[in-house]
């Protein structure tokens, strides 16, 4: 499935302090690394239609995240730290350490965007510049919860609901699990390539079920903790940041996320692309010009 989503690119497995990441990994080695990190319920493959072209001109990583895809699932804890977006930066960033890159560009959809905007404040020298797609701050978002956001993101109070009530839940439907989130946006299936689907298909197991309700316990706990100690110490996230979101989707209709940014970055510019939640999949050429002109 890697030949046929990421053609010419290599797979990796690496052991990191808290989890065993898989990834894939582009030809060009001589390049700037580019890691790219997927979100909620997907893999890696969110990015089968931007990496490739990417690939020409950076050393592109594509990893799952801790819990999800083929990357290990650790046990938690009652605190749900595993997951917290601190633990799953540090993923990252022993990744790219393990795979010879000290410091990287850096691309985020969804919980990945998530996970990016922790890495950039809790490994600043790391990261040269990150993009992040289709999200507000965490806190943010959270704070500025009303029914328009509570009714489209329904997922966001239902997963994090004490376990296993909601790992059952999906469990018993689990088969329906998946066309019922991802097909309830502004396009439908219609994004969806038929591998990759296959591959969120195959990964969608009861093990990464549970795992991603614990990424989502962590957010509406840990991570908000961490968050809001970032923002008592003045901690913002120092390197230039992209943001992009769906015109079609939901962070569009309940929030200005550039002024949301730039309550937690130094450097911030952005705007809505024409697409839904699923940036990678439904708009690919157009992301491609935006990160290519950035990262430029």
């Amino acid at each position: 499935m890697t030949a046929m989503l990421f053609p010419g690119f290599r797979t990796e497995r690496v052991r990191t302090s808290g989890a065993e990441i898989h990834a894939v990994v582009g030809p060009k080695r001589d390049a700037p690394a580019l890691l790219l990190l997927h979100g909620y319920p997907q893999t890696h493959a969110i990015w089968h239609k931007v990496a490739p072209r990417l690939a020409g001109r950076y050393n592109v990583v594509a990893s799952d995240l801790r819990g999800y895809g083929d990357s290990g699932k650790p046990p938690t804890t009652a605190d749900h730290a595993p997951y917290s977006k601190r633990a799953m930066a540090r993923d990252q960033v022993e990744l790219m350490t393990a795979l010879g890159h000290e410091t990287f560009l850096l691309a985020g959809h969804d919980r990945g965007a998530r996970v990016a905007h922790r890495l950039c404040v809790d490994h600043p020298e790391r990261v040269r510049k990150v993009a992040v797609l289709d999200i507000a701050p965490t806190l943010a978002m959270y704070e500025a919860t009303n029914e328009a956001f509570a009714r489209a993101y329904w997922h966001w109070f239902f997963l994090i609901l004490p376990a296993p009530v909601p790992e059952r839940m999906i469990g018993n439907a689990i088969e329906m699990i998946l066309p019922a989130k991802m097909g309830s946006g502004s396009a439908g299936m219609a994004p969806f390539a038929p591998e990759a689907w296959a591959e969120y298909v195959r990964c969608f197991t009861p093990e990464m079920v549970h795992a991603s309700c614990e990424d989502y316990r962590a957010a509406a706990s840990i991570d908000l903790e961490h968050d809001r100690a970032d923002r008592e110490r003045r901690l913002r996230v120092a390197c230039p940041l992209l943001a992009l979101w769906g015109a079609h989707g939901v962070v569009e209709r309940c929030f200005k996320p550039l002024d949301e940014w730039r309550r937690v970055a130094a450097d911030v510019r952005g705007g809505s692309l024409p697409s839904g939640h699923y940036i990678p999949e439904e708009v690919p050429e157009p992301l491609i010009d935006e990160l290519e002109k950035f990262f430029a």
